[in-house]
């Protein structure tokens, strides 16, 4: 599994909120700080803290920043934490 961080970064809740918030497709930062009713510098430190611990990509479009969860992580976070759910007979 890749890096430790990646707990204390899903530790914080508005982190994990705009995780959910990408489940369903890009978003950018605007529409991510005016559901969350976030400032600009909110948003930017909790987005470079999703980026460092690869939870997250982004992709520029234009004059545009999108924001997507790294799904791959995900998969890895997954099938290590199931190696803890007991004895298959």
């Amino acid at each position: 599994m890749g890096d430790a961080n990646i707990f204390k970064v899903l530790s914080d809740a508005q982190r994990r909120e705009i995780l959910v918030m990408l489940k369903n497709g890009r978003k950018n930062a605007g529409e991510i700080a005016e559901k969350l009713g976030m400032s600009s510098a909110a948003l930017s430190y909790h987005l470079r803290l999703l980026k460092e611990a690869n939870l997250i990509m982004e992709y520029k479009q234009k004059n545009f920043i999108f924001y997507e969860i790294n799904t791959s992580v995900f998969e890895e976070l997954i099938l290590w934490v199931g190696q803890f759910g007991g004895k298959k007979e």
